[in-house]
């Protein structure tokens, strides 16, 4: 199996744990929704430099791991396919941002560092938290409850249909990468040389192969809605973890947790 099909499967997991039975999994998907994207704006919204406050906010999705029964190690595995990315964002941060910012002990901790730090926790904290989300609810659910929150139908559905046919464009990557690798004499790296047409053959095959999905579609019915055979129904336990988990949210936000509990432990100290 090749590195693109591997990666693939690796995503496409996701959804094969949405079918387990937890508490987390029971909540209604707009729920969870509203949840995740409370979490991710209140974790985008702290300041380059403000590290410690981050922390606390890990307790959300370690919280719903725990609950929902979820296994750790497959997420962090997801999680760190997208690292290569965040790593080339915040690389350069040290070396723009020498100014020391922080002492610990001896030695000066730069601003740039600290948020270089700061840039991985809040990749860490909103990543995990949306794989979270579809590992307890799936990409299907997770599109209806966006359009029932609001969302334009014609964005839900776009998304929807890049999720479920990039395993498509995968699937004709590595048919054309083994067919090269058969024909090379050896040599499975694709030089310069070939990157150019082997692009444009696969745009071309990606062309034809969605235009005869959209035709097999349209064959069935589609006429631009996302039907799903489950009804939501938001109840109380669902406004109760809503509330809650903004709750906390504005907590963190606006109270440093770790430099509260630090002064209270020192005072009881002294």
């Amino acid at each position: 199996m090749s590195h693109l099909e591997s990666a693939a499967l690796t995503l496409g997991g996701l959804d094969d744990l949405a079918r387990r039975h937890s508490a987390v999994h029971g909540l209604d998907a707009r729920a969870k929704t509203l949840a995740a994207l409370a979490f991710v704006v209140t974790v985008v919204s702290f300041r380059k430099h403000e590290l410690s406050g981050l922390l606390p906010l890990a307790l959300y999705p370690v919280g719903l791991i725990a609950v929902g029964g979820l296994p750790a190690s497959v997420l962090l595995k997801r999680m760190m396919l997208a690292v290569p990315f965040v790593l080339a964002v915040g690389a350069f941060n040290p070396l723009l941002d020498r100014a020391p910012l922080v002492h610990v002990g001896p030695y000066a901790v730069s601003g740039g560092w600290v948020s270089f730090a700061s840039i991985m926790v809040r990749f860490a904290l909103t990543v995990m938290a949306a794989l979270v989300l579809i590992a307890t609810t799936g990409f299907a659910q997770v599109c209806a409850a966006l359009e029932k929150l609001g969302l334009p139908r014609v964005f839900v559905v776009q998304l929807l249909f890049v999720y479920r046919y990039v395993f498509v464009l995968v699937e004709e990557a590595a048919r054309m990468v083994r067919a090269h690798n058969m024909r090379s004499g050896g040599r499975r790296r694709i030089g310069l040389k070939v990157f150019g047409s082997f692009v444009g053959q696969l745009l071309l095959r990606t062309l034809d192969r969605a235009d005869r999905v959209y035709r097999a579609m349209l064959c069935r019915g589609f006429d631009g809605k996302v039907r799903l055979a489950d009804r939501m129904e938001f109840g109380l336990p669902d406004g109760a973890f809503v509330l809650g988990c903004i709750g906390f949210f504005l907590l963190c936000r606006f109270c440093n947790l770790p430099h509260a509990l630090g002064t209270a432990i020192l005072e009881v100290l002294r």
